[in-house]
């Protein structure tokens, strides 16, 4: 019988550690980024998700994936009991044998790899600034663009599914500020940082005054949509140096 290629849990853990700089960051109390959940101790292959839940750990354990990275972790607010959902959580994770590894911050602001680094790529931007700095690291990004609004627009339509323009800025943007899934702490550091575009997932709905007296332009994309492309890569990444396979486990999740 073929002997089915693995790596050390302990190594796969330890190269997404060094990979995203897990360490810099300091996120929100209950983020708890890293291994949120051991397996075995082996990985024979990876998963990438955007978020923890019972069915997309169930497509992931069916998969055959037995090391999932989650954007969004198991839950953010530890100590729970581990009762009803948060119980089937564990469980399916635990009866699949598949670790679960999480990162949010660490993946939406890593240069190379994360969401808004991703998103400007997409977008043909490759010269960058630092944006929402929390605690020394920049969270979003800010890159040049020759775009026209409309050309933006249309970019971003082809790209997702459902995309929420407030066009209230200049015509001709000479920068993009970045910033996935929710925009919300973004918008009020748009001019104070020298652009009047942002593109993120989503806002509140009190952003769009906002937008008409501050004269901005707000692309709003999907939460779940802006985040896709980070875990996507990290798991392409590791795939690579471990010489495993690696599986996206999307959801319908239409926000």
């Amino acid at each position: 019988m073929r002997t089915r290629i693995s790596a050390a849990l302990d190594d796969v853990v330890l190269q997404c550690d060094t990979r995203t700089r897990r360490h810099a960051f300091k996120d929100a109390p209950g983020a708890f980024n890293g291994l949120q959940l051991a397996n075995g101790g082996r990985v024979t292959k990876i998963g990438a998700a955007v978020d923890a839940g019972v069915i997309p750990f169930q497509k992931a354990v069916a998969a055959g994936v037995d090391f999932l990275i989650v954007h969004h972790g198991m839950y953010w607010d530890m100590p729970r009991a581990l009762t009803g959902a948060a119980y089937r959580r564990v469980a399916t994770l635990v009866t699949g044998n598949c670790a679960l590894y999480a990162s949010h911050l660490p993946l939406d602001g890593h240069p190379e790899i994360g969401n808004n680094a991703l998103l400007a790529k997409q977008l043909g931007s490759t010269r960058r600034r630092p944006f929402l700095v929390r605690d020394g690291e920049a969270v979003g990004c800010i890159a040049d663009t020759r775009l026209s609004r409309a050309s933006l627009r249309r970019k971003l339509e082809k790209l997702y599914p459902r995309v929420v323009a407030i066009e209230c800025g200049s015509a001709r943007p000479t920068s993009v500020a970045f910033c996935s899934g929710s925009g919300n702490s973004a918008v009020p550091e748009l001019v104070s940082a020298g652009t009047d575009t942002l593109i993120t997932g989503e806002l509140r709905e009190e952003w769009f005054n906002r937008a008409q007296e501050d004269k901005l332009n707000l692309y709003c994309c999907g939460h779940y949509a802006t985040e896709v492309h980070a875990v996507q890569a990290l798991a392409a990444e590791l795939a690579e140096k471990f010489q495993l396979s690696w599986e996206f486990i999307a959801t319908e999740n239409p926000l």
